[in-house]
């Protein structure tokens, strides 16, 4: 696991490494600079516009690294690599997953915190220690607002897991159970939406703990209340893990890599 958690991460920088590492650079930088109070208006303006730019071409380099982490997966020659690997298909297939989470997470993680710093620099004419005072003095203020979006970023986790248990689940179906049918990309299409419905519904088991409402055929938690956010977060979670592993039982059958 650790070999194949090794191999798919380096994988998974040399296509994002690159332009990380440009961005990373740039930002730094401009943070630097901004803090300092050395960058004129237009030069901030100009970096705010960079650093946006920055978040969309991040997010472009992390969906081809994991389209190219997912063709080692499926395609061959790596995936015959995979499949000849003497330990269990989830456990190559587990670090994998956790690889591409790495990389999503830290690279989005930086480029979002760094428009942010820009942006809170450049809300005023004064300088950074007191905006960020300004910043400090509303969250105590307001605690519950601190928390809910605390609650909210660790909901992102067991929801990006999610999203990615669902794509991989129905890539691995479209090359194992749907492969020798007509139709094979239309099935796993099905497959998708059919799962997206069963996560929809099963959020009827938290009925006890928040308000239920229904969008045409989806239903919808509210998290106003304190319990319903632990209780999404282990129901979120808990479907990605079954959704995990059942893709992982399809890998272990007949392929078509």
């Amino acid at each position: 696991m650790k070999a194949q958690f090794k191999y798919t991460f380096l994988n998974g920088v040399y296509i994002r490494g690159p332009v990380f590492a440009v961005i990373f650079v740039m930002n730094i930088v401009f943070i630097i600079l901004s803090s300092a109070g050395l960058l004129p208006f237009a030069a901030h303006v100009t970096a705010l516009s960079l650093g946006g730019v920055a978040v969309a071409v991040m997010l472009v380099a992390n969906i081809i690294g994991d389209v190219s982490i997912a063709r080692c997966i499926y395609g061959s020659p790596d995936a015959y690599l995979q499949a000849l690997t003497p330990a269990p298909r989830w456990k190559t297939f587990c670090a994998s997953i956790i690889a591409m989470m790495l990389m999503d997470f830290i690279t989005m993680a930086f480029v979002i915190g760094s428009i942010t710093v820009l942006s809170i620099n450049f809300a005023g004419s004064m300088g950074f220690n007191e905006i960020w005072n300004m910043v400090l003095q509303a969250m105590n203020e307001n605690p519950s607002y601190v928390a809910d979006g605390l609650r909210g970023i660790t909901l992102l986790l067991p929801g990006y897991l999610l999203v990615l248990s669902i794509i991989l689940l129905c890539v691995t179906a479209k090359r194992s159970i749907f492969y020798k049918m007509p139709a094979t990309g239309f099935l796993s299409f099905l497959l998708g939406c059919l799962c997206v419905y069963v996560v929809s519904l099963s959020q009827l088991l938290l009925a006890p703990f928040g308000t239920t409402s229904r969008y045409s055929i989806f239903i919808i938690i509210s998290l106003g209340s304190e319990l319903i956010f632990p209780a999404y977060f282990l129901l979120l979670l808990f479907e990605a893990v079954i959704l995990f592993f059942i893709t992982s039982k399809l890998m272990e059958k007949r392929m078509n890599i």
